[in-house]
């Protein structure tokens, strides 16, 4: 429910509010208890157990042998099979507080390019004092293979004149983490999803505009996520931009062959991660 809380169009409706849930790997776990109908209007969707795959729906191009299927008619979707499936479940009996990976309660959303970009004299203020330091990007897909706690403990170790931008499902490593802000400015920045990637991008570009640099010359680091094949799109667009020193992980892609890698290493800079620790004193130093 977080894009209910940026996206104009769906901020409108006071009904969709909160949030339930973490990164796509958990939904069969956290799904299974659940006393609400599921809606599915993109990826990813994960074979459902028998406990509650007759409270998923799905539309467009998510599709699933077995669940049911929303489709457009005339122009519109009916979508009263999900009214009356969310009536006949009911919710659940008491309020609820559920908590994210770290324990915290409450996360915020919502920094697109329009937000950051609003307050941009705040934030070249900062950089030009000496308030913000560095700016990192952390985020991508998440995935449930061990090592991906690293993204969680990179963040936590960041120091405390830097902000973190974020967005996909790799910044449910530490989403309800409170690391503070700098000037009123929060110090994590979640800019929304995976396919919101262009605002990261706007963001860079306009703040090398307003440094009159490019973007490789800012104070600024790409630490992404890796796990699926939307997340090359995001890379090789990255690369089209030119964008360098791009640090990548836990595991590389599996297209990225010695050739490749040579290839990116020599023209682009990308390392994989090593340590939290190791690859900040890298950055920073």
């Amino acid at each position: 429910m977080l894009p209910a809380h940026g996206y104009p169009e769906l901020k409108k409706y006071p009904q969709l509010k909160g949030n339930y849930g973490t990164a796509w790997q958990n939904q069969q776990k956290e799904f299974n208890d659940l006393p609400a109908p599921i809606f599915y209007t993109t990826n990813c969707l994960m074979p459902p157990k028998s406990t509650y795959s007759d409270n998923i729906f799905t539309t467009s191009v998510v599709g699933y042998p077995g669940l049911k299927h929303i489709s457009e008619k005339d122009g519109k979707k009916d979508f009263s099979a999900i009214i009356k499936k969310a009536i006949e479940l009911g919710g659940w009996k008491e309020d609820k507080q559920f908590t994210g990976i770290n324990g915290g309660t409450e996360m915020t959303t919502g920094f697109a390019r329009n937000t950051v970009m609003g307050v941009a004299d705040t934030v070249i203020s900062a950089v030009k004092s000496g308030a913000i330091k560095h700016f990192f990007l952390v985020g991508g897909c998440d995935g449930a293979k061990p090592g991906r706690n690293y993204y969680t403990d990179f963040v936590k170790k960041t120091p405390a004149d830097t902000v973190i931008l974020t967005l996909a499902c790799g910044k449910y490593r530490f989403n309800d983490l409170n690391i503070g802000e700098i000037g009123g400015i929060p110090r994590l920045l979640d800019m929304g999803q995976c396919n919101d990637a262009y605002s990261a991008i706007q963001v860079a570009i306009a703040l090398a505009g307003a440094f009159n640099c490019n973007v490789n010359e800012l104070p600024l680091t790409l630490v992404l996520s890796w796990y699926e094949q939307k997340a090359v799109i995001i890379l090789l667009t990255l690369l089209s931009l030119g964008i360098k020193n791009i640090y990548l992980g836990p595991t590389l892609p599996a297209f990225i062959s010695p050739n490749v890698l040579k290839v990116l290493v020599d023209k682009f800079n990308i390392k994989p991660i090593s340590t939290p620790e190791a690859d900040l004193k890298t950055i920073l130093g």
